[in-house]
């Protein structure tokens, strides 16, 4: 009777035992799939070229085709280029360069203001802010000709712009001092 009951219990424990083995055979075949999917996709990821070395040059006949293109933007020759990708473009600088300009001027520090603003132009070219306070600085620091120029490039912006009045007023004045100083000659 002892045998047949440890006999029973025995039997029992190895029918409750063996899904247990069997899930962990399930599981290790499952993560075995997925990592033989891994590295399938792995290797289709890869080149099959064995060449290490990439060619740069460019096309044939790109010099006759884009006379241009090896022209670089800089600072000596933003006037004289017309390619406009080169330039670098970031407005949060812009903006930031415009804030530290505004710091300036109202300090009455007007060259570093002037810098700023340049800065901020660079960065963000057609940035009307930026163009009308450029022009205030010059005004108050002794440069007209160079002022007028960036009142007018700030009513081209905007022409009905918050401060397009006192552009306007500002150029009148300026181009009635420079009729005053060349009849004064």
């Amino acid at each position: 009777m002892r045998h047949l009951f440890i006999s029973i219990c025995c039997a029992l424990i190895l029918s409750l035992g063996s899904p247990a083995f069997s899930q962990q055979d399930d599981t290790s075949q499952t993560s075995s799939r997925q990592d033989k999917s891994a590295d399938a996709a792995r290797a289709a990821e890869e080149s099959s070229s064995k060449d290490t070395r990439i060619d740069l040059s460019p096309p044939a006949n790109d010099q006759k085709n884009h006379p241009l293109s090896s022209t670089t933007v800089d600072d000596d020759n933003d006037a004289n280029s017309d390619v406009d990708e080169l330039q670098p473009w970031d407005p949060h600088k812009a903006a930031k360069d415009v804030e530290v300009g505004d710091f300036y001027f109202k300090r009455q520090n007007y060259k570093a203001a002037i810098a700023r603003y340049k800065d901020a132009l660079i960065y963000k070219s057609n940035d009307a802010i930026a163009e009308y306070r450029l022009a205030e600085s010059l005004d108050k620091s002794g440069n007209p000709e160079e002022a007028v120029d960036h009142y007018r490039a700030y009513l081209k912006i905007l022409p009905d712009g918050h401060d397009a009045k006192d552009a306007k007023k500002a150029l009148e004045r300026l181009q009635t001092e420079s009729k005053q100083k060349s009849a004064a000659k």
